[in-house]
């Protein structure tokens, strides 16, 4: 017996086949080199979608002088490139706005990979292609395997060359079709030869570097291999879903460390692959300890690079704090379930692991069940990491001169000490000169406090060993005495600075915790949206000293405005107000310190809710901030909580205005059933004396007559009017029970027709019902005033002399009944709003309330059916009745 699919797995499959609203479709070309035929096989599927009537465009096309690829693109739209001055070389790009603008249903753009000129909107021209895709545009383009992201490393070990333009394994993965192109390498090389990849003069070149055939068997390899990946990913997310595989009960998670070193990339990348060939999260942290105080800038913005290269590759990237490296990262990859962690062979000397101690050692040591993969490196990956006590070009001269002045006054206070009190033993001396190197080490940097170690070793050797003044030593146990004091010093001064620095980080933390608490809340008892914005901008200018803007989407207009402004005012300019309008529409960070629009004065942060994007944040930051990933995650975290409480305040106001709806609706229901039911009385008693009248034999005059009818048949609208009304509010309020029966179609449309033959008089009305129609569990009465007030619609709104047809159509789970007329079309979104309650198709129609249609749907809907309305070709409206099957329906007698 078949197993059951695994809910899981279905709902993974549901949201891998999902896309979101307007999103393009995406297809890649994919080749082991240049060469292959990749532009040529992406421009045939162009053509022939052309032939099928699609809008096909060339955004950018590389023909790389190949006479055929020319002669394939020609009768294919292109849009014009876009020239940049770039060092006085005029150079053409994609023009992505021209793009936008056109709108095509297909655009091709070549060479996925390329590195745009400065000046472009994006750094990268598949950011582009994002953009063309969230526009809803579909996007056929071309890749070659060396320019995956997580390949690059692999790739220059097989060829030497070091690919700098590369493109995201998750585009690649969330590709709706990757179609490889293929030829041998042998074909490769031959049309090399033949001049169709290069110019002749580079051929020679190419043949004995990136070309040779044994590079080309390799990268034919790996395009292959991955291809097959994604084809062995999607089959195992099929198999799940349909219960011919058993679940997975656990789920791999890879841990990777990324350590402020020339590592960092090549670890990146190899877990990168790890996880795809186990199809499993991958984590990415960096651990921020006073380990790494002395680091340099160049050392740090390593760790921030290696972060931004894990998130482009689709992972989840963390930055933890903490004293002890391998307690953070264990403790984190226990919350996690982390079943792998990655790191980077270690690159200091081991003399200096053996001293201070290895974190990848340690790591092993303390990983338990969980595995450890150590990632080895080329020869020239990483240089031995070199700790430095400060930073280039910040020296502590204010340190120095304390540890000296501490220095000579421990030594005249030992002086003292040794002249004053007879036969002192020179090792309390020593604890004077131990409290004053504390003493230096609690107030300044580790530099000046290991100064002021050695100088109070030297001042202790000089003026108090034996020969005094002098360094020489006369009895070895000082010698002894003299090392240990060093070793002593430097560990004191050392574990006091590291205590110095600790607590220097903890009130960092607590500063940004209390940040953080003050501003959520002072946001929760906030209402109104500027007053969020003023108390955040002043919050953040606060804690990053930068200056801020705060623009809220406006809801009625959509567009942004200021709340408040910055003191400068940047994000008032047009090209800055241009980069906080696309933050906006996209819901990505951009600006300043980003790949996206890198131009910018200010970084724009968007603030993102569940209902989308409510407005951005713009900061102006300034030096190491822009590049810090630690202050933006933390003014990211700002950010969002601006996000809730602007969301918070929208979703308050619509719940306020909901709630006057409702209340208004239930009066409005009110009045009018109290008006209806007073009006059926004066309605029959006008109606019975019309009719009377119209009997009445003393009427002579013909304009008399005239009166009573025109009296007896307004009397007769205006309590269809009431009864509409009636239907409405009971239907509204939900009291409405249905009283169903079989009934059959044919029965309930004829007696419908029956009570609107007066209206139709002038029409021509024709029924084709089907014999086969089966009967259905309806309420008979119900039904049947929804086609009257369709078929009263239809005499109310067509011309005199029309034709109306009544027809039906037996479908497997519903029956479908169509009453179709030859009058006026429907404007467009009509369609919907013809349905709504009191609508009028013209603003001067006064003929009913405007509630026959509303009362249809909501007949149709409560018994669990629906209706449409549309525009018939050959002109007209056609409504269509879709009406649920039952179940053990009886037979229709036939006669």
């Amino acid at each position: 017996m078949q197993e059951r699919p695994d809910p899981d797995a279905l709902l993974a499959q549901m949201k891998e086949d999902e896309r979101p609203n307007g999103r393009g479709r995406i297809k890649i070309y994919l080749g082991m080199a240049a060469g292959v035929g990749k532009t040529y096989a992406m421009l045939c599927d162009a053509q022939e979608a052309k032939r099928r009537g699609e809008d096909v465009t060339i955004g950018y096309l590389e023909p790389h002088g190949r006479a055929e690829t020319e002669a394939m693109a020609e009768g294919l739209e292109r849009i014009p490139l876009e020239t940049f001055d770039y060092k006085g070389v005029k150079l053409t790009e994609f023009d992505l706005d021209a793009a936008l603008a056109r709108k095509p249903k297909l655009i091709l753009v070549d060479e996925l990979a390329h590195t745009n000129v400065p000046g472009c909107r994006h750094k990268k021209r598949w950011q582009a292609v994002e953009e063309l895709l969230q526009a809803g545009i579909d996007v056929y383009t071309t890749v070659n395997i060396q320019h995956v992201e997580s390949l690059n490393d692999v790739v220059a070990q097989i060829t030497g060359v070091v690919v700098t333009e590369t493109v995201p394994d998750a585009l690649l993965n969330e590709a709706d079709e990757v179609e490889v192109v293929d030829i041998p390498p042998q074909e490769l090389i031959q049309r090399l030869h033949e001049g169709k990849v290069y110019v002749p003069d580079k051929v020679g070149q190419a043949l004995t570097s990136f070309f040779k055939k044994s590079n080309l068997s390799a990268l034919r390899e790996l395009a292959l291999r991955h291809t097959a990946e994604r084809v062995d990913r999607q089959v195992r997310t099929y198999r799940a879903a349909e219960g011919s595989s058993q679940p997975w009960h656990t789920k791999d998670r890879i841990l990777v460390c990324i350590a402020p070193n020339k590592m960092g990339p090549r670890v990146v990348r190899s877990a990168a692959r790890m996880a795809g060939a186990l199809h499993a999260e991958l984590i990415a942290v960096s651990v921020e300890s006073p380990r790494q105080a002395g680091l340099s800038d160049a050392d740090r913005m390593r760790s921030v690079e290696g972060l931004r290269l894990a998130e482009k590759m689709g992972a989840e990237t963390v930055t933890l704090s903490g004293q002890d490296i391998v307690a953070e990262v264990m403790h984190f990859a226990k919350t996690r379930n982390v079943t792998t962690i990655v790191v980077g062979k270690p690159l200091r000397p081991r003399w200096r692991e053996i001293v201070f101690g290895s974190v990848v050692d340690t790591l092993v040591r303390a990983s338990g069940d969980i595995d450890v993969h150590v990632i080895t490196g080329l020869d020239d990956a990483g240089t031995p990491q070199k700790i430095v006590t400060h930073r280039p070009q910040e020296h502590d001269w204010k340190g120095y001169g304390l540890a000296f002045a501490v220095s000579v006054l421990a030594t005249i206070i030992c002086s003292i000490m040794y002249a004053c009190i007879p036969h002192i033993e020179r090792i309390n001396l020593v604890m004077v000169f131990m409290l004053g190197v504390t003493f230096v080490a609690s107030r300044k940097s580790r530099s000046a406090a290991s100064l002021a170690a050695v100088l109070s070793v030297g001042s202790f050797d000089f003026f108090f060993v034996p020969p005094r003044h002098s360094f020489a030593v006369s009895d070895v146990q000082y010698i002894f005495t003299l090392c240990v004091m060093l070793v002593v010093a430097m560990v004191t001064s050392t574990l006091t600075a590291r205590l110095r620095e600790q607590t220097v980080a903890a009130s960092l933390r607590e500063r940004r915790t209390a940040a953080l608490y003050n501003l959520s809340k002072k946001l929760s008892a906030t209402r109104s949206r500027i007053e969020i914005g003023t108390f955040t901008a002043a919050k953040v200018r606060e804690v990053f000293g930068c200056d801020v803007a705060v623009l809220i989407k406006s809801r009625a207009s959509g567009k942004l405005f200021s709340g408040p402004e910055s003191e400068s005012k940047f994000e008032l300019k047009p090209n800055e107000n241009a980069v906080a309008l696309w933050v906006l529409d996209h819901g990505k960070m951009a600006g300043k310190g980003t790949d996206t629009l890198p131009g910018a004065e200010g970084t724009y942060l968007p603030l993102n809710t569940e209902s989308g994007c409510v407005g951005v944040l713009a900061v102006k930051l300034e030096g190491d901030n822009v590049r810090d990933p630690a202050q933006i995650n933390f003014l990211d975290t700002f950010a969002n909580q601006l996000a809730i409480a602007v969301q918070r305040t929208n979703l308050a106001k619509d719940s306020h205005e909901a709630m006057i709806q409702v209340e208004k609706e239930r009066l409005r229901n009110s009045l009018l059933s109290s008006v209806s039911h007073d009006l059926r009385t004066p309605l029959a008693v006008i109606s019975g004396s019309a009719d009377r009248l119209r009997a009445s034999a003393n009427l002579t005059d013909p304009r008399d007559k005239d009166l009573a009818n025109a009296i007896a048949t307004e009397s007769e609208r205006l309590e269809r009017q009431v009864r509409n009304l009636l239907d409405m509010t009971r239907l509204d309020s939900g009291s409405v029970e249905l009283n169903r029966g079989w009934q059959s179609l044919e029965e309930l449309v004829g007696s419908a027709v029956l009570r609107t033959e007066k209206l139709l008089v002038d029409h021509i009305v024709k029924v084709k019902l089907p014999e086969d129609l089966p009967l259905l569990s309806v309420d008979g009465v119900l039904l049947e005033q929804a086609f009257v007030n369709l078929l009263e619609n239809a005499a109310r709104h067509t011309p005199s002399g029309t034709k109306v047809t009544i027809s039906g159509k037996n479908l497997p789970q519903s029956v479908v009944v169509e009453i179709a007329n030859d009058g006026p079309c429907l404007t467009e979104g009509e369609e919907d709003r013809i349905f709504e309650k009191f609508y009028h198709p013209s603003p001067h129609a006064t003929q009913g309330f405007g509630l026959g249609l509303t009362i249809c749907r909501a007949i149709l809907e409560a018994h669990g059916g629906s209706i449409r309305a549309r525009n018939r070709k050959q002109g007209g409206v056609s409504f269509m009745m879709i009406l649920p099957k039952g179940e053990d329906a009886p037979e229709v007698p036939r006669g």
